[in-house]
């Protein structure tokens, strides 16, 4: 389905499944290009998934970036963050993989600022930040441009998705994920910021909870998509 849509690949989630998963996407010429694992930091120690190391080797030469979103809390959660990062990276390294942070609404890396303040601090060169639309317009919603100028030198993802305009951060996650042909939000405008300040990475299309049949809004999506694309072609 997504190879007859005309996406180019998926962002995976966990460390289960991954070579099942790869031989699937090769049949279609597709590409893993993340996949979402879980973090913990706080009075237990810094924890990761413990199918993590053997999901790194399984990557191995792929375009995969492990995505670590960040949970937890506590006075030494940064240096607990720092540490196992910097752990997770020098085991991607071995493989030839990166290693992003995922900033989520209420999570310990909430803010595109808090995943370059990571990739700042673990300073290695495998590791790097994200933006993602939807948890941006959440917990702000302002200042795009310095932010992404910020980021910029670190962004290693971005994920996108349809979402409404005006007070974000007062609005559900069914206004602020939505297909990308709906919503008020210029989307468009944002890839061209993009685009304009060097950034040249994967770009997802977040769709988490979106109502309606799957591959009807992955074909609305999609189509939008192309139109933004060509029109900034133009």
């Amino acid at each position: 389905m997504l190879k007859r849509l005309g996406y180019d690949g998926i962002g995976y989630t966990g460390t289960k499944g991954i070579p099942e998963m790869l031989a699937a996407l090769d049949r279609f010429g597709l590409k893993m290009f993340s996949t979402y694992v879980r973090v913990d930091v706080g009075p237990k120690g810094p924890r990761y998934d413990p199918g993590l190391p053997g999901a790194i080797q399984q990557l191995k030469g792929r375009p995969t970036i492990i995505w670590l979103y960040v949970i937890g809390k506590g006075a030494n959660a940064e240096q607990q963050t720092v540490r196992i990062v910097r752990e997770i990276a020098d085991l991607a390294a071995q493989s030839g993989l990166k290693v992003a942070t995922y900033p989520h609404t209420g999570f310990y890396i909430a803010r595109v600022e808090d995943s370059v303040r990571i990739a700042k601090k673990v300073d290695r060169p495998n590791v790097g930040a994200s933006f993602n639309l939807c948890h941006w317009l959440k917990v702000d919603g302002r200042r795009l441009e310095a932010r992404l100028t910020e980021a910029m030198p670190y962004l290693y993802l971005v994920s996108i998705n349809g979402a409404d305009a005006g007070d974000t951060r007062a609005m559900g996650w069914d206004r602020l994920i939505q297909t990308l042909d709906r919503g008020t939000y210029d989307v468009a405008g944002l890839l061209k910021r993009l685009r304009r300040l060097g950034y040249r990475g994967p770009i997802g299309l977040q769709c988490y909870n979106i109502p309606g049949a799957p591959e009807e809004n992955l074909r609305r999506s999609i189509q939008a998509w192309k139109k933004m694309w060509d029109e900034m072609e133009q």
